[in-house]
């Protein structure tokens, strides 16, 4: 096309001419408003928020704690690299340590956003990519993607955009997993941090797409409470079990058999976050869920060996690789419907529903991959149906009888195999004595701590199926093991942010407690208990979501009442609130996000760096892990440390083989700047670490309050959380913290009922100067090495300004 240049043209000369002044100048409007809304870092490759990587890895230093001391990745291997050697492609254990972490935060971050992809595909070709996403009463109605893409989602089709460049993204930093190429430690750390970003904008848009869908709860606070626990399935009715974290293809189950009158006369229950989202599908309006939760993949394997369901069906993560072949052996079909799971199944969806039920009802084969999801509503409750009758005609068993339970805990050595390869060594050896002399106690205790991995059956030389052996002798508590869990809610609303924000950023709401992760609990369900109960009563909010949100549903107080019967479920200080499924701890980062935009008024929009800062020195929020296991527990984690917010794991964490923390004496890496005139001020190491680990729950209390310590706290905040973090430890170990001084900046910082108390030990103690008449520090030590501990009036200690 040839320039125009200025002059007159005549009518001829302009007749090809298309004039779209409003279009260019809409547009050009448009693009003004985007691009002053957007931050730097829209979309970030691998190397746009290094800088602040950089940042956060310079205060919280890599540890790591190597499983293996060699690499085997390629076929000049296997490499020794103790001490300081190197492998032959030139790597040492950091930097392979590094790279075996990052290695699993992407597989976690692949999970969920596989699971996303194949969802968001389904969704679309169902409602069409124009369809509205409705989340609740938001206007960020996605923070994770706004804050990562840029971009606000307002339809489905935008959430196909966030997805693409998530998953571009994570094959690019599974390019660096290849030999010859990223060799740096820091560098496969800054890439781990990447893919936990990445990992929180696949699970938001998983849930947002089927909470816009299939009519799940948009932050609705006082949502419907389902009913958990092996105990309250009915195994006189056909029962149909569902496993894994992706409900697309249950919904259709559910439709039909409600379409078909079939919801009493079946037990529809699952297992995992599937079991989660069928309670949250179609209660909007506060309808009663639609099935039952049996729990977490703990339960998984118990629920199989107890001969209880008679059809199983699965789609994709946290199910265990031997369902088809456990569930073989007590004639139970199994139904894959996702090509992530298929267990070398044929593929049935193209076949006719009678050929494929009378196939498996006379058992010419063990189950079916069924990826046409009407065709599986239909299939799975007529199989359950006609298996239930087939099954009970053959007197199919699974657990032992009374003779063979008594054979088989006689037939134990005691060797102890089986405990040194529990993961949790839990004291199997002295319950087989136990039982074998008629008390089913220990056993009965064990049933909640067992994790239910058979590895114990594995080690065990005298071949006894030690699981069945546990599960039969806690028939009496399996009977009475009947929970409640709080239908997940979804996001945290925009209003109940402004309401909350500010109390949460001063430290008058003491802070966020974040129960996650999965449920390789070292003492059972019961600590969940205890650690959302104790914070609840000291008035943090506690948000809990996937596997926690079932587990902590399954302990009750000396009432019968769960914590969800206790305390409300609104986000406010003292409230429990259960988000929902795995893909839905993307709303407690979104939530952390939204205080930033809604109550200090930060751009979100492609603003990375300066929002995780503000969370870093404002919000008081700490994520416990306390079960972790899986890679998607990991890259979890490892978001919210990219946005500056510390997690805890249990002592499984360990095995994760890599912690970022803190040097508190380490004074110049706690110095942060005044954002009102750039003077650099010293403050107390506060959040200590990004993430650690804690061996017991007694440790874990008063790791909480003080993870939740932010520079910026006010005097009434900083007094509150110093209360509850003296408290808690001297409640639960038995000491006054050795650290707590450091937290003091002037004497209304200190816990009113014990101020004097601890003047004195400031004045004799720590070298402070006090004034006993008017109970005031004039000044804090003077030696050099207690700088960090000297009282200042700056109010605001973050680089962020109010």
């Amino acid at each position: 096309m040839s320039e125009l240049k200025s002059g007159t043209f005549s009518i001829e000369e302009l007749e090809n001419v298309q004039i779209t002044i409003g279009s260019i100048v809409g547009a050009i409007e448009k693009a003004a408003e985007e691009e002053g809304d957007v931050g730097p870092t829209a979309k970030p490759g691998i190397s746009d928020l290094r800088d602040w990587d950089y940042k956060l890895l310079e205060k919280y230093n890599p540890v790591y704690t190597p499983m293996c001391d060699q690499c085997c990745y390629c076929t000049f291997g296997t490499c020794d690299l103790t001490g300081n050697k190197e492998g032959a492609c030139g790597i040492n254990m950091e930097g392979h340590n590094a790279r075996e972490f990052m290695l699993r935060v992407i597989t976690g971050a692949a999970a969920h956003s596989g699971h996303g992809r194949h969802l968001l595909h389904h969704l679309i070709d169902l409602y069409g990519k124009d369809y509205p996403l409705k989340v609740g009463p938001s206007n960020i109605i996605a923070p994770n993607v706004q804050l990562v893409t840029g971009k606000k989602p307002e339809t489905l089709g935008d959430l196909d955009d966030a997805l693409d460049y998530v998953e571009e993204q994570l094959v690019q930093l599974l390019a660096t997993v290849h030999m010859g190429q990223e060799g740096e430690a820091i560098d496969f750390e800054s890439k781990a941090l990447h893919g936990g970003m990445l990992d929180h904008v696949g699970m938001e848009v998983s849930d947002i797409a089927q909470i816009s869908c299939l009519d799940m709860p948009k932050a609705k606070e006082n949502t419907s409470l389902a009913e958990i626990g092996m105990g309250t399935i009915d195994p006189e009715k056909p029962v149909l079990l569902v496993i894994g974290h992706n409900v697309a293809g249950v919904t259709n189950i559910i439709d039909y058999m409600e379409e078909h009158n079939l919801s009493d006369k079946i037990e529809l229950c699952g297992l995992c976050c599937t079991a989660l989202d069928m309670t949250r599908y179609r209660t909007e309006g506060g309808d009663v869920p639609k099935a039952k939760v049996v729990g977490t993949l703990a339960k998984e394997l118990k629920m199989i060996r107890s001969g209880v369901p008679d059809v199983i069906v699965v789609d994709e993560q946290c199910v265990r690789a031997d369902v088809l072949r456990e569930a073989r052996k007590l004639m139970m079909p199994v139904i894959t419907t996702n090509d992530k799971i298929m267990y070398g199944l044929p593929n049935r969806s193209n076949d006719d529903v009678e050929d494929i039920i009378n196939d498996l009802k006379e058992g010419k084969q063990d189950g079916a991959l069924i990826l046409d999801f009407e065709k599986l509503g239909e299939v799975a409750p007529r199989l359950a149906q006609e298996m239930s009758k087939i099954r009970k005609e053959k007197g199919v068993t699974a657990l032992p009888t009374d003779e063979e339970f008594k054979e088989l805990t006689s037939r134990c050595v005691h060797c102890l195999a089986c405990e040194l390869d529990c993961p949790t060594n839990l004291p199997i050896s002295d319950s087989m004595t136990s039982a074998a002399e008629g008390n089913l106690s220990p056993f009965e205790e064990l049933h909640d701590k067992c994790i239910g991995c058979g590895r114990c059956e594995q080690a065990c030389p005298k071949d006894i199926p030690i699981l069945n052996v546990i599960e039969k002798a806690a028939q009496k508590v399996i009977r009475e093991e009947k929970g409640k869990v709080r239908v997940g809610r979804g996001q945290i609303s925009d209003p109940e942010i402004r309401e909350e924000g500010v109390n949460l950023v001063m430290g008058t709401t003491p802070g966020i407690v974040a129960l996650v992760g999965c449920s390789n609990h070292p003492e059972g369900t019961k600590d969940l208990y205890r650690i959302g109960d104790e914070m609840l009563k000291r008035n943090y909010i506690v948000i809990v979501s996937g596997c926690t949100a079932m587990d902590i549903g399954m302990y009750k107080n000396e009432d019968g009442e769960t914590l969800y019967e206790r305390y409300p479920a609104r986000f406010l200080k003292g409230n429990l609130i259960n988000v929902g499924s795995c893909v839905s701890n993307s709303h407690i980062t979104g939530a952390a996000i939204k205080v930033a935009a809604i109550f200090a008024q930060r751009n979100v929009a492609g603003n990375y760096e300066e929002i995780a800062d503000y969370i870093l020195n404002r919000v008081g929020a700490v994520g416990v892990a306390w079960g972790a296991y899986s890679q998607k527990a990991a890259s979890i984690g490892t978001g919210c440390n990219r946005l500056g917010i510390p997690v805890i794991v249990g002592p499984h964490g360990s095995k994760y083989r890599r912690a970022l923390i803190g040097k508190p004496y380490d004074e110049e890496k706690w110095k942060v700047y005044d954002a009102r005139d750039g003077s650099e001020i010293s403050t107390p190491a506060a959040p200590e670490y990004l993430l650690t680990s804690a061996e017991t729950v007694e440790e874990l209390m008063p790791m909480l309050a003080k993870s939740c310590i932010r520079p910026s706290d006010n005097n009434m905040g900083r007094m509150i959380k110093l209360t509850h973090y003296i408290e808690l430890s001297e409640k639960y170990l038995g000491i006054m913290p050795d650290d707590w001084y450091k937290f003091v900046r002037t004497e209304t910082d200190l816990p009113l009922a014990r101020r004097e108390e601890l003047l004195k030990i400031l004045e004799k103690e720590h070298g402070w100067e006090i004034d006993w008449n008017k109970k005031k520090i004039l000044s804090g030590p003077t030696t050099k090495s207690d700088v960090s501990a000297q009282p200042t009036n700056i109010k605001r200690l973050c680089k962020e300004a109010c």
